[in-house]
């Protein structure tokens, strides 16, 4: 059985999965999964698109540590369309010609505080870290893509060519940062275009910023309260719907939307993530016995 008949088979199950998976996250998988460190503040990355110049130096940087095609922002004409996320690329910076003329634009995964592509993921491959990123496990991952269609930023790529593919997205540098390094993108800014610390203290100098020129800046926060709260916060010149930033994502963190949800479910929420990921195991499984006596 191929991964393709798999999703078939596990689509109507892993439909109730998701549901009782989103409910479960309102008090668990939303949450950081390391109680050790439950103490410690998220840590964040503030963008102030106002001193963005557009070098891409911060999708370079990203490329470089994670294994990544490399791009070449001299020659490769990137800026002159609007691009996305890959899963060959983490972080893409745009140009968008507002009402106070030219702004370049970092887009990345934006590490809600309780996010839901974790909440919906029914095998935890998807956790909400002790620190703030958002990272991906790819032994637990059943490959459901529940977590593409439940983020309102639509950042989760899946690595539709590839014959074992895998989700792909921004982890923050998480490895960087538990060696007490900061993101590999704010470092190579050059122009102080992005600021990483400790959400609290990014939010304290976002509002300073916004205070001290009230005439330069939009006078909102993007990312303090979208969706219940980022790990990447934005200073902009002009409204959010110029830069191309969803504004209707509301306020409330998604997974609450499904907590009076969990007590109709706890049976389907028991049973049926396990259920699932006991398949995919068998299937896999399956597919390498028949590999080896192929290769025999």
């Amino acid at each position: 059985m191929d991964r393709r008949k798999f999703l078939e088979l596990a689509g109507t199950a892993g439909a109730m999965a998701a549901g009782a998976g989103l409910a479960k996250a309102a008090t668990k998988a939303a949450k950081p999964s390391d109680n050790k460190e439950k103490d410690e503040e998220f840590v964040a990355v503030l963008v102030d698109t106002t001193r963005c110049i557009g070098c891409r130096r911060c999708e370079v940087a990203c490329a470089q540590v994670n294994g990544l095609p490399v791009p070449d922002p001299a020659r490769d004409g990137a800026l002159e369309k609007d691009r996305k996320t890959t899963v060959d690329q983490w972080t893409v910076v745009n140009r968008r010609e507002t009402e106070k003329g030219e702004v370049f634009v970092k887009t990345q995964c934006m590490h809600c505080e309780q996010p839901a592509c974790a909440a919906a993921c029914p095998t935890k491959a998807m956790e909400k870290t002790h620190l703030g990123p958002v990272i991906w496990h790819p032994d637990r991952c059943m490959g459901c893509r529940y977590c593409m269609m439940a983020c309102p930023f639509e950042i989760p790529r899946f690595e539709y060519d590839s014959w074992n593919p895998r989700i792909r997205k921004c982890i923050q540098c998480y490895e960087r940062l538990q060696d007490g390094e900061q993101p590999a993108c704010v470092e190579a800014c050059p122009q102080e275009a992005l600021m990483f610390g400790k959400k609290s203290d990014l939010l304290q100098e976002a509002r300073s910023r916004v205070y001290r020129h009230p005439d330069k800046y939009f006078h909102h926060i993007y990312g303090e309260h979208e969706a219940g709260g980022c790990g990447w916060l934005y200073l902009s010149a002009v409204p959010f719907e110029e830069l191309g930033f969803p504004t209707d994502v509301g306020t409330t963190p998604y997974p609450e939307y499904t907590k009076d949800f969990l007590l109709s479910v706890p049976v389907v929420d028991m049973i049926v993530p396990p259920l699932l990921y006991g398949l995919y195991e068998l299937t896999s499984r399956k597919e390498r016995v028949q590999e080896q006596e192929e290769g025999a």
